[in-house]
């Protein structure tokens, strides 16, 4: 059965998003390849998310795509997180210097915080119901 295995997310510098998303959001770097002429094939993911989608940092080919950089979705969250604890992971995150644009909020389908990446991408930590 097909699924989504990979999103690209457009990054300024492949080290500095690693290290962003492997150290402050916690992620697991799944693959770091060398492609030649500055190009690499970076995956990281959630740990233990074996069965969702990695996200593939890549970094711009044109001034086109660099202008993109943060804002892939107009505005809009761009990705979600879930979480089987979203205390634990959220103080977590806070503590690693992630930066919550909009505090935790109880809805109907589960608890939700909005958080931005480096480069201002909005993004959700939801633990459904």
């Amino acid at each position: 059965m097909p699924r989504i295995a990979t999103v690209s997310l457009l990054v300024r510098d492949y080290d500095e998003a690693i290290a962003f998303y492997r150290d402050a959001v916690g992620f697991d770097l799944v693959e770091d390849t060398d492609l030649g002429g500055g190009k690499r094939w970076v995956r990281v993911r959630p740990p233990g998310g074996d069965g969702g989608a990695d996200l593939l940092l890549a970094q711009p080919s044109d001034e086109a795509q660099a202008a993109r950089i943060g804002d892939q979705a107009g505005g809009r969250i761009w990705l979600f997180v879930e979480t089987d604890d979203f205390a634990r992971d959220h103080a977590r995150m806070v503590a690693a210097g992630i930066r919550f644009v909009r505090e935790p909020k109880i809805e109907p389908y589960g608890t939700v915080a909005v958080w931005e990446d480096l480069y201002g991408t909005p993004w959700d930590l939801i633990e459904p119901v």
